[in-house]
């Protein structure tokens, strides 16, 4: 959604939306001047490009490490694949369609895409925050009630679902009010606009609005994170100020270890969260009050800052869970790894396969179930004959051996 919205639009029938009902404003823009310069296009260009890689990247191979891979099935790592998964459709169905407008200030993607986009944004940062305290929630009775039942995976299945449920409903008005507006200059040039008209008004004039980004601040930021600080508190408490009675055993020392490893990685998560997407409420709340914020002159760069550092949260998880959890460490060293691994394998030349094959398999397998007749002794494996013959293993060798036809004959003779 571009926030930097003059107040006279031109609708697509042609019809006059004015900043007030009564006038019409007096002045129509001469031209297009959201249109940045190539240089700056090409700079927050490469910002976005390398954020969406590095989301969309990272995720997906967190998904992958954990369907993939079943010792990493657990009900933490359930929820971290429905985070995964909304960071990824926001990197891919939102952020490449909303920078690409923010950059010329034009929407040409339709008025369908415009509801669609505008509904992931918002679905997609619920849904994220939502998983998020579902996790403190499971760290915290894990941890807190240790001899409760585990939640199941049809009970993750379920809270996820209705996770999913809570966000769409969350975001719902931007798929009723979300539209476009062509607005047009008085040199003949015009823009479309993806933008959003609620029953009081456009964006920034209505009241409406206004209480549905309060709304979405206090259900998406204030209220999860209020609750993730209190989990998280009471569970540092619990792994880190309390001492056990008796000395603990290397097997429990080792599950205490385990879980403030977690813990410490959800903290993280949840910090990275806090600081990416409070500049973001902040904004629009502001915008609501302090009209003059969204004509000020730098503020396309402010709000593609304040924009770029929201949208980045998505690429920061797969970051932290490398660096802080050794099985997603490797998972991604394999992913990493493996166009090198495939070179190698292909590399390997014919006569290493062949001496691989001789000094593996050939002196063990070759002739075990061989039999043949030695010193009157009917049917004696014929490696039980070659391990006595001259008294050493070394004879075993299949070169050392007689040819198949004569093998019985010159054997009996010894």
């Amino acid at each position: 959604m571009d926030p930097k919205m003059t107040e006279n639009f031109t609708l697509n029938d042609n019809e006059t939306l004015s900043g007030t009902n009564d006038t019409l404003a007096s002045e129509i823009p001469t031209e297009n001047v959201y249109i940045l310069p190539w240089w700056q296009q090409t700079l927050w260009s490469l910002a976005f490009g390398g954020m969406v890689l590095v989301a969309t990247g990272g995720n997906v191979i967190v998904i992958w490490i954990v369907l993939a891979h079943k010792r990493m099935r657990t009900v933490t790592n359930y929820f971290l694949v429905n985070l995964s998964l909304a960071d990824t459709m926001v990197s891919t169905l939102n952020v490449i369609f909303s920078f690409s407008s923010m950059l010329n200030g034009d929407w040409p993607f339709g008025r369908a895409y415009c509801k669609i986009s505008n509904f992931i944004s918002i679905l997609s940062v619920a849904a994220s925050v939502f998983t998020l305290m579902a996790i403190s929630i499971d760290r915290y009775m894990a941890i807190m009630h240790p001899l409760k039942p585990r939640m199941s995976r049809v009970t993750t299945l379920n809270i996820t679902l209705w996770i999913w449920l809570a966000s769409s409903i969350l975001s719902l008005p931007n798929i009723l009010y979300s539209t476009t507006i062509k607005e047009e200059y008085s040199n003949g040039d015009y823009r479309v606009i993806c933008y959003m008209i609620w029953p009081d008004g456009p964006t920034t004039q209505s009241y409406t609005e206004y209480i549905y980004n309060v709304v979405i601040l206090v259900l998406a930021y204030i209220l999860p994170i209020t609750s993730m600080t209190f989990t998280y508190f009471r569970v540092g408490q619990e792994l880190w100020g309390s001492e056990s009675i008796g000395e603990c055993t290397p097997t429990q020392m080792e599950a205490i270890k385990s879980k403030r490893k977690i813990v410490k990685m959800m903290i993280v998560v949840v910090f990275i969260f806090a600081v990416c997407w409070l500049p973001y409420h902040i904004y629009f709340l502001l915008a609501h009050h302090h009209r003059e914020i969204i004509s000020y002159k730098n503020v396309q760069h402010i709000y593609l800052g304040i924009y770029w550092l929201a949208m980045s949260n998505s690429m920061y998880n797969p970051i932290i869970y490398c660096w802080m959890n050794s099985r997603f460490r490797q998972g991604f060293k394999k992913v990493f790894m493996l166009c090198f691994c495939q070179r190698r394998e292909n590399g390997i030349n014919l006569y290493e396969q062949r001496h691989q094959t001789f000094t593996r398999y050939s002196c063990s397998e070759a002739y075990t179930d061989t039999r043949v007749t030695f010193n009157g002794n009917i049917n004696v494996p014929l490696h039980t004959v070659t391990e006595t013959f001259n008294g050493s293993r070394k004879s075993s060798s299949p070169f050392l051996l007689p040819k198949y036809g004569h093998r019985e004959q010159r054997l009996s003779n010894v």
